[in-house]
């Protein structure tokens, strides 16, 4: 027992909040009771039936505080607002659907854009969702805007445009409205086309997808296959219908739960005059062998409470649930009064009522498997972090084509640039650079990476080769402010830029005073780090090279009789002093310019093979 028995005894008897500390005084727990003495001795007790949670929180915890309360409803009130402040690790984990997106369709725009948002906070753009299967949806949405090739840049057409077209124009994806080359009634054309089948309208698409399925399976292409089975599935998301048993007048939440071992998902669903208005789900963590009323207790009441005073007005007339928990009586007390009005919580045995709760259960079903299938499912595909690239980073076009710019040298010697390129999420290794640093500037990295954007950029406008959509920059704000002007020196302003801090891996952009932090595993941060270690790898081995060549160009100079030329034929030959120290007479002298003489002098002077010999 780690908390003293002393104090476990003197616990108070009546109804209130108990909250378990550990050493360091962190809030591990907070629960309610009737009885907070009995209940947290309780978790001291042998009980062999008890989960691994309450087993680890029990040897964890070294103190607890209590707060007496004069009923069960303030008990119930106030544990709901401390979980919300403290958000204990131990107590049951809910987590909101706030994340799941819609798809957006800038309906007023002369050049309607559509993309996937998190936010809906523009009244004049039609929204359609939200969605679970977020991947899935994704990658239909992407087939479906390639069909009708619609622009996946943010640019706010046709004031704001582009000097040039981007990649997706290159490669057939868009038909580039924002130079003028397609019209406005013809891009309208197309986003209606998108509009019907983001209503439902997905027959024609389907038939397409599934014949290209089929034909990818009978030639084994088996990848190819699966990517269309998701696209399948992302286009039944995209059609789906929420359908709901209509009830006159009605002012219902019903609530719905399912679970798989350590995971459980509640949805809510909300009537209000008798229409389905919205669903919420929640994904619940952390179970640790909790039946079932438990869960539906701590769903609903965290749900309703821990909204405090500004969820009052959304309250309904009725909440239904599909079974009782202990809670239950409190709660609808607790709500009456934050209402004003009565509030019953219901569990339904029969009629409409009750098709409606096993219909809540059906939808939370599904949401937890899409949430589980969403876990298992492979690494996030290239377009969903390139899409979250944009947004992270505000980019007006979705980086398809990144370059990211390194420097290296040696003590200030054997100055040299990298240049890689990924062409969505995946290296483009044709189009990798390394160039030699002109100047007498020494280790100054920040002219040398302005110099190296400037060449690279400029080579690429010169033979009009299409632009990266984003620059990344191995470095800090000194490497972004120096490689500014340059952009706008080449008349690139469309090209996006952002440095990439290595300490704190830091992100810094154009016109923000502070810089971007990402989670340490986000995936558009992830892809940010491997074009910079990839460029970094691509510097260092350049510069390796040519601090190999130089020394290999020292030794050869004290070599009577051998110049540049020849020093240069022997590289070019053997590639290294070691090759040419085992290399023979013969195939020295075969080298033009080279004679047996001349030949047996290098190796005399190298220690090779023949003056080893000869020795």
């Amino acid at each position: 027992m780690t908390i003293d028995a002393r104090k476990l005894r003197s616990l108070p008897s009546g109804p209130g909040v108990y909250l378990f500390r550990d050493a360091a005084g962190k809030i591990l727990y907070v629960g309610k009771a009737n009885s907070i003495r009995s209940r947290v001795r309780s978790y001291f007790a042998r009980n062999p039936k008890r989960g691994i949670r309450l087993t680890e929180l029990a040897r964890r915890a070294t103190d607890t505080d209590t707060i007496v309360v004069g009923s069960d409803a303030e008990a119930l009130v106030l544990e709901a607002n401390l979980i919300k402040e403290h958000r204990p690790r131990f107590n049951i984990q809910l987590r909101d659907d706030k994340r799941y997106p819609f798809v957006t369709v800038t309906v007023e725009e002369p050049f309607p854009q559509v993309f996937v948002t998190r936010k809906l906070d523009d009244s004049s753009a039609r929204y359609f969702g939200p969605y679970t299967a977020v991947g899935p949806v994704r990658q239909a949405l992407e087939l479906v805007k390639r069909l009708h090739r619609i622009r996946s840049c943010r640019y706010d057409l046709p004031g704001e445009a582009p000097p040039r077209p981007c990649l997706d124009h290159h490669i057939g994806q868009c038909a580039a409205p924002c130079v003028g080359l397609q019209t406005e009634e013809e891009y309208r054309e197309a986003v209606n086309g998108v509009l019907r089948i983001l209503g439902g309208e997905i027959d024609g698409v389907r038939m397409r997808v599934e014949g290209e399925m089929e034909e990818a399976a009978r030639a084994l292409r088996f990848e190819a296959a699966a990517r269309h089975r998701d696209v399948l599935r992302g286009l039944e998301a995209i059609a789906r219908e929420q359908r709901m048993e209509r009830v006159e007048g009605g002012s219902q939440d019903i609530l719905g739960i399912a679970r798989d071992g350590a995971r459980a998902a509640a949805v809510v669903l909300r009537v209000r005059g008798g229409k389905l208005i919205g669903r919420e789900s929640r994904t619940i963590r952390d179970l640790d062998g909790e039946p079932d009323s438990e869960l539906l207790g701590v769903f609903a009441t965290r749900f309703y409470l821990g909204r405090g005073r500004e969820g009052v007005d959304e309250l309904p007339r009725e909440i239904l649930l599909p079974f009782p928990f202990p809670e239950r009586g409190v709660l609808g007390e607790v709500l009456s009064a934050r209402a004003g009005r009565q509030v019953r919580v219901l569990v339904p045995r029969r009629g409409g009522k009750r098709r409606m709760t096993q219909l809540a259960a059906t939808n939370a079903r599904h949401f937890l498997e899409e949430r589980l299938a969403e876990v298992e499912a492979r690494p996030e595909l290239a377009d969903e972090v390139l899409y979250e690239l944009q947004d992270r980073l505000a980019l007006k076009v979705v980086p398809r084509l990144i370059a990211c710019f390194d420097v290296s040298h040696t003590q200030g010697s054997e100055l040299v640039a990298s240049a890689v390129a990924f062409e969505n999420a995946e290296p483009k290794r044709a189009l990798y650079r390394h160039m030699r640093i002109r100047g007498e500037w020494s280790n100054d990295d920040y002219r040398s990476i302005a110099q190296a954007v400037e060449r690279y950029l400029g080579r690429r406008i010169a033979e009009d080769e299409p632009l990266p959509e984003l620059i990344v920059l191995d470095g800090g704000k000194g490497q972004l402010t120096a490689v500014e002007p340059v952009l706008r020196g080449l008349g690139a302003p469309e090209v996006g830029l952002v440095a990439l801090a290595k300490r704190r891996e830091e992100l810094f952009v154009p016109g923000r005073r502070e810089p971007v932090r990402l989670p340490r595993r986000d995936p558009a941060l992830r892809l940010l780090q491997r074009t910079r270690n990839e460029a970094h790898r691509f510097a260092r081995r350049y510069n390796l090279k040519l601090r190999k060549r130089r020394t290999i160009q020292t030794e050869l100079a004290m070599v009577p009789g051998i110049g540049p030329k020849r020093q240069r034929s022997l590289l070019r030959r053997f590639g290294s002093l070691r090759a040419v120290r085992r290399a023979s007479t013969e195939e020295i002298a075969g080298i033009p310019g080279f004679s047996d003489t001349l030949a047996e002098r290098v190796l005399t002077h190298l220690g090779g093979a023949s003056g080893e010999s000869a020795g």
